[in-house]
């Protein structure tokens, strides 16, 4: 299942210019994601969240869900928290799985304090209680008549806009789902049209125990995440541009995110910087937030000298652009203010009490507060912050946060006839569009400062064409930019390649061609990027990949490994080999073995290899015959003679069926240095195993054609030399590839591989050596099974790659995981812990799904919920998308009992394979 989080606003009929397609285009929204979560499957149901506070997360596939009904996510918390959150009173007879209840709400409470929650019977045996996330998972009828009321709902609307009420999309929406709030919904706006739509079906709580639950409701709350357990987590730079430390006193634990900060800025310890641009002079203490503010180095300065701000320990800053005005309010505030806790009840401005606050400014309450309101006095609607130019406003602000050593007989009246707003005013009257433009515009200038800085001066490290999306939200500048972009691209191309891999150049000139449009340009140039990754390979292996495809030179027969024409013919002459090779299951690390990433960074895989029902699955035969030339065969019944060696040229064809033998042939130097002259070459090949299996049988089979070649012409036939050649066959049938599956079959067992970048590409292959109760339980738990569904590995391999010549970071974060599971997974099964093992292989597959979010599918995703009661770990091998799957059963008994119920399921067409390790 897929994920899908939409932030849905509050609803207030008193905004003229965007209630009615914000509704309509949200719940729209919503379907079409939906869609794409469940497949395009228009009835199935999809996942939303009504809120924008809160940073789930949890694994949404493994959910089970009603069939027909809503479901709220729900997670336990203690009851301190539930008074300031949602809280969801569920029906005591519920179903219980692993990890997770499922059971029928009974009723929705807000902010309930614990007399409510007793009252209401809704504190659970362990004395917690159910927290509502918003997160809301509606499937079948209740799905339907959702999307129904998102088609008909402009006309609502329009009524909603009239009456001059407004409803929350939240709360309204799910109350008609629970029948304990019909009567609190009916005399709202449209509550019997709710209740008539969507009130027919059931609401039930899911219960995920092991979700993890962050609240950023407050500015307290957002530093707590940022600098608690996780925060070495958390990256503290980001699209910002911040000057040497030797000219700025920035705390390491400060997180600046969007921001320009210029040199003579100082920023105490766990503070927060977001879309601002501060410049010299300023001061910013500690576990500080500042938000969208332009202190700029024209706005800080006095006609008679330079102007210092100054922010306290634990406060906030923030700017706003409202409708109506040039200038953007600054605002300000304790880091622990509540804006809604009176006067009366304790309620504090800038850390202070009001009385201190007012006392100490000599203001009077009639100031912030006109004596016709009915509300109660507090922050929230202080008209306290003044209107008036930039510089007198950061003035303002110091004085009224205590700081000014101005006399107050200047600033106070300056400040009681300016025009004041409150934060309730500013709520109200936010220029969102001014506010987006801005942030979209200050974003676009940092990116493409650094961008610049990348390509004149770094080694192109950065994701370019991330970059350019963030740039192109300036528009026809932002394109204009990127243009720019583009004409520096003849000076990158001029770099040494010790410097920055070619494959590196051309994919960012890739990228900056699709930033300006220029599609079929970067099409072309497409292909430049796939072939210098196949001559890097191909360096850091053995050969200069340019010398294979050279046309062969008849003058220079005799060099290198080659002998003499009658010894060589001699010498292979009526010879014949045959070499059987496993496959492999892979628990960990793949893609961390792929070029280029292996080329330039440390790669760490876990393998074992295995026969399939008693035999080795793969394999060739090469003989030598009286008659020159090749003749190819198959275990698919094709056939091919070539006469001349020498018309076996790259590139081949996508649908030749002997491109890799021909590969072969190329890559262990046959054709290109005249092996054979006289004498011809018969090579039958075949493979025992599902086309797309996942079982490395393309690498495999290569690696079993170049070890039979090489044993032919008395070559390195050795392991290690193997494997790289299969590295550079791979890149020559342009379907890419790493050296896993080459070592996976060449090498008995299990094993952990270690490779190290460099010229040449180095390989440690360390053979674990398992117990024979390892060896036994493994065999006894552990079910290869092939689902059925084919999906070719290098479509999911072209995309990996990309993203990793992108520079995304993302992905590199999760093969580095990968890498230190592989690791961690060798300690496992030393230690013979299979469970353990189970667990890295559950960590695995998540991270491969994050890596390809299509490396599953609907029917791989009910399989495995159908294994999951009897499994500590599973995943598909391979690239995965299809193919076998790995079933770690959590011990023998389960296993067979899992055995049996899929081999009699009809629903899961099928085959569980006999395997042993191949030793």
């Amino acid at each position: 299942m897929g994920k899908v989080f939409l932030p849905l606003p509050y609803l207030a009929a008193d905004d003229p210019d965007g209630p009615v397609p914000l509704l309509f285009d949200h719940i729209l929204a919503i379907a079409s994601c939906a869609r794409q979560a469940f497949k395009n499957e228009v009835t199935a149901g999809g996942i939303l969240t009504m809120t924008g506070d809160v940073l789930p997360c949890f694994d949404a596939s493994a959910l089970i869900l009603p069939e027909e009904d809503s479901c709220i996510i729900t997670v336990p918390i203690t009851l301190d928290i539930a008074s300031n959150h949602g809280v969801i009173v569920a029906s005591k007879n519920e179903t219980a799985g692993r990890g997770y209840t499922l059971s029928l709400v009974d009723n929705l409470l807000q902010k309930p304090s614990v007399d409510e929650l007793t009252k209401n019977d809704a504190v659970l045996s362990d004395g917690r209680t159910l927290l509502d996330t918003g997160i809301i998972a509606v499937r079948g009828k209740g799905w339907a008549e959702l999307v129904l009321l998102a088609c008909s709902c402009q006309s609502m609307i329009s009524d909603l806009l009239k009456c001059g009420k407004e409803i929350s999309l939240y709360e309204d929406l799910v109350a008609a789902w629970v029948p304990a709030k019909h009567k609190w919904l009916q005399p709202r706006p449209f509550g019997e049209e709710l209740i008539l739509r969507l009130g027919r079906q059931k609401m039930f709580s899911y219960c995920a125990y092991d979700l993890l639950f962050l609240h950023f409701g407050t500015s307290s709350e957002v530093l707590d995440h940022l600098s608690g357990d996780e925060s070495e987590l958390i990256g503290r730079r980001h699209l910002c541009s911040i000057p040497a430390t030797t000219s700025s006193d920035i705390a390491a634990s400060v997180v600046i995110l969007s921001s320009r900060i210029g040199p003579g800025v100082s920023v105490g310890e766990d503070s927060l910087i977001y879309d601002s641009s501060i410049s010299v002079g300023v001061q910013i203490g500690s576990q500080c937030i500042v938000v969208s503010v332009n202190i700029s180095e024209t706005n800080n300065q006095l006609p008679g000298g330079a102007f210092r701000f100054m922010l306290p320990d634990r406060h906030c800053l923030w700017e706003v652009p409202l409708v109506g005005y040039t200038e953007r309010v600054i605002v300000y505030c304790g880091l622990h203010d509540n804006p809604k806790i009176s006067v009366s009840k304790g309620g504090t401005f800038c850390g202070k009490p009001w009385k201190k606050v007012l006392q100490d400014l000599s203001i009077e309450e009639s100031d912030l507060w006109p004596t016709a309101r009915t509300q109660e006095k507090c922050l929230w609607n202080a008209r306290i912050f003044p209107v008036l130019s930039y510089f007198e406003m950061l003035t303002l602000a110091m004085w009224l946060m205590g700081l000014s050593d101005a006399k107050t007989e200047h600033l106070l009246p300056s400040w009681k006839s300016s025009h004041r707003v409150s934060l309730e005013e500013l709520h109200k009257s936010i220029n969102f569009l001014k506010m987006c433009t801005g942030s979209r515009n200050h974003q676009a200038e940092l990116a493409a400062g650094i961008a610049k800085a990348c390509i004149n001066f770094g080694m192109l490290g950065r994701n370019l064409s991330q970059l350019c999306e963030e740039i192109k939200q300036k528009e026809v500048l932002g394109l204009e930019t990127c243009k720019d972009f583009l004409d520096m691209c003849p000076e990158l191309h001029d770099q040494s390649i010790k410097v920055v891999p070619k494959s590196r150049v051309y994919q960012v000139h890739v990228d900056l061609l699709r930033a300006c449009s220029e599609e079929t340009a970067a099409c072309e140039l497409e292909r430049e990027v796939w072939a210098a990754v196949a001559d890097e390979t191909a360096s850091a292996v053995r050969y200069g990949f340019k010398d294979l495809l050279d046309q062969p030179d008849n003058n220079k027969l005799g060099q290198s490994n080659r002998r003499s024409d009658n010894g060589i013919d001699q010498l292979i002459h009526h010879k014949r080999v045959t070499v059987n090779l496993p496959v492999r299951v892979d628990f960990v690390g793949g893609w961390s073995d792929t070029p280029p990433w292996s080329l330039e960074r440390p790669g760490c895989v876990l393998n074992m290899a295995i026969n399939l029902e008693g035999s080795l699955p793969v394999g060739t035969c090469i003989e030598t015959t009286k008659t020159s030339g090749v003749l190819f065969s198959d275990d698919a019944g094709n056939e091919l003679h070539i006469k001349d060696l020498n018309s076996i040229t790259t590139p081949f064809d996508s649908d030749d069926p002997f491109r890799l033998v021909k590969s072969a042939l190329l890559v262990t130097g046959i054709i290109h240095d005249h092996i054979l002259t006289v004498v011809g070459l018969q090579i039958k090949t075949w493979a025992n195993v599902p086309r797309g299996s996942g079982l490395g049988t393309s690498s495999i089979l290569a690696a079993a054609v170049v070890k039979g070649l090489l044993q032919i012409t008395d070559g390195d036939e050795s392991n290690e030399n193997v494997a790289r050649l299969v590295l550079v066959l791979e890149q020559l049938m342009g379907t890419g590839g790493g050296w896993q599956d080459q070592i996976g079959g060449l090498y008995p067992g299990i094993k952990f591989t270690t490779s190290f970048p460099g010229i040449p590409l180095r390989l440690q292959v360390i053979p674990l050596l398992p117990s024979p109760q390892l060896v036994s339980e493994l065999q006894n738990r552990l079910l290869v099974v092939f689902t059925g569904q084919v999906r070719l590995a290098h479509q999911v391999l072209h995309k990996v790659v990309t993203r990793y010549l992108r520079r995304d970071n993302l992905l590199i974060s999760s093969i580095k995981r990968l890498a230190t599971l592989a690791k961690i997974g060798r300690e496992a099964l030393m230690n013979c812990d299979v469970d353990e093992l189970g667990e890295i292989m559950m960590e695995t597959w998540r991270l491969h799904q994050e890596l390809d979010p299509f490396c599953s599918n609907e029917f791989v995703d009910k399989l495995f919920a159908f294994a999951d009661p009897y499994c500590c770990g599973y995943k598909l091998v391979g690239a995965g998308g299809g193919g076998f799957a790995l079933l770690l059963a959590k011990s023998s008994v389960l296993a067979m009992e899992l055995r049996n119920k899929l081999e009699n399921d009809k629903n899961f067409e099928v085959k569980v394979y006999d395997w042993n390790t191949s030793l």
